[in-house]
């Protein structure tokens, strides 16, 4: 059973991180009471300690393996990824469980990849499918992980895909994309911190489970993200375009690339009063506060 106090307090995971930067500024802005740890997941005596000590209502894992400067670092570090992704969420998810605190796990969206049944422009993937994406370790690692995970009654999973911010931090989704020297065009959904991030924390605070695609509605494409970038944020901008098989040549695991539904989500979020903007007006509003915080 998850307890429900009158004062949460979050205790964040990963607590150095970018996504997790954003969500402590956040809940600070908000009044909330937050912690965060660099505690490693997979290391059970200190989670436990650390849950103990801090004793929160809520935590927010935003750690685990993503690798550097990409996902094709788990290629080779195959072990180590196994015990962030795999070991550490699940040692985090079960300690919660067990003190009845309600987590939130900031996962990926990337498990999946345009089929017969979901062709670039048809119907999107819904949290009920099956991942049909192992083309990377490191997705494979995460489909896996959330199969299992969603055993735990105390668990909200949300997917993130190709997260972006109102500035350009390096694991902003348009900054790595406009320092490539070449890039494909295929629509996604992207994540657009600045909508979503806020929308975790209403859910979380309402003892939301489940699994959620955590995406802004629609999907965009990379020219139309660098199209509006260069419109809106820097006009001298230009970019080159290669296909996918030229692009297989260069990484060494394969990319998702999908569509997600997010009916699931919107409908949820409406139930509090908060909307999503469709991803290419929430990119434009996002490329317009970039250029207002002068990052250009």
């Amino acid at each position: 059973m998850i307890s429900s106090t009158n004062q949460s307090v979050f205790l964040i995971w990963g607590g150095k991180g970018w996504v997790a930067g954003h969500l402590e500024s956040l809940l600070k802005d908000q009044g909330k009471t937050v912690h965060t740890t660099t505690v490693r997941m997979e290391d059970r005596e200190a989670v436990i300690a650390e849950l103990e000590k801090v004793k929160p209502t809520h935590v927010l894992n935003c750690a685990g393996c993503t690798g550097r400067p990409n996902v094709d670092w788990c290629e080779d570090n195959k072990a180590a990824t196994i015990r962030s992704n795999v070991i550490g969420t699940l040692n985090l998810a079960d300690a919660c469980e067990q003190r009845g605190i309600h987590i939130s796990v900031f996962a990926t969206g990337c498990i999946y990849t345009y089929d017969e049944a979901h062709p670039i422009g048809g119907a999107g993937f819904k949290e009920t499918d099956p991942a049909n994406f192992s083309g990377s370790f490191y997705s494979a690692t995460k489909s896996k992980v959330e199969e299992i995970m969603m055993n735990y009654e105390n668990v909200l999973c949300l997917r993130l895909r190709m997260p972006v911010s109102d500035d350009l931090h390096p694991r902003n989704f348009v900054t790595k994309i406009t320092k490539y020297e070449r890039v494909v065009d295929v629509p996604n959904s992207n994540t657009i911190l600045h909508d979503l991030l806020p929308a975790a924390i209403v859910l979380a605070e309402n003892n939301e489970t489940g699994v959620y695609n955590f995406t802004n509605p629609g999907a965009i494409s990379h020219n139309e993200v660098l199209g509006l970038f260069q419109k809106i944020v820097r006009p001298s901008f230009t970019w080159k375009n290669f296909s996918l098989e030229e692009q297989s040549k260069v990484i060494k695991a394969g990319r998702s690339n999908c569509e997600l539904d997010t009916d699931k989500l919107v409908n949820k979020l409406r139930e509090y009063g908060v909307e999503i903007p469709e991803v290419h007006d929430a990119y434009e509003q996002c490329f317009k506060r970039m250029v207002k915080n002068g990052g250009s």
